[in-house]
């Protein structure tokens, strides 16, 4: 997995401070009326994720926080980790009509295309 390092600027400090964000693989297919984005960020609900559309393109922030464990830890390799992923979405998607859902670490986006580009049959008249 690659790592993507962002520097921004917290709200309540006046000093930049660097996040670093986890890449996620996804898979794209395409259907008979719509583009199926599938994102893979294990650990994060959907009180973690933030998915906003900004112009053209459409941006996935994931957070996976600590889960709050009684007890001493003796190992642990698991940590908190935030995901980010941009795609540049095509003309050809409404992008007002994006849907999403996350199940078991899979994020799962319906991005329909645009009416005119669905193919229709056309009526021959008399």
């Amino acid at each position: 997995m690659s790592t993507l390092t962002k520097a921004e600027p917290r709200k309540d400090q006046t000093q930049t401070q660097t996040e670093s964000f986890l890449t996620p693989p996804a898979n794209i297919r395409e259907l008979k009326d719509a583009y199926l984005l599938e994102v893979e960020m294990p650990g994060v609900s959907k009180k973690g994720l933030d998915i906003t559309v900004e112009g053209n393109e459409l941006v996935i922030i994931g957070h996976r926080s600590d889960p709050h464990l009684e007890g001493v830890p003796v190992i642990r390799e698991s940590r908190p980790v935030s995901y980010r992923r941009v795609f540049e979405l095509d003309p050809s998607i409404h992008s007002g009509k994006l849907t999403a859902k996350i199940e078991q670490g899979i994020l799962t986006l319906t991005l329909p295309k645009a009416e005119e580009l669905k193919p229709r049959k056309i009526e021959v008249t008399d």
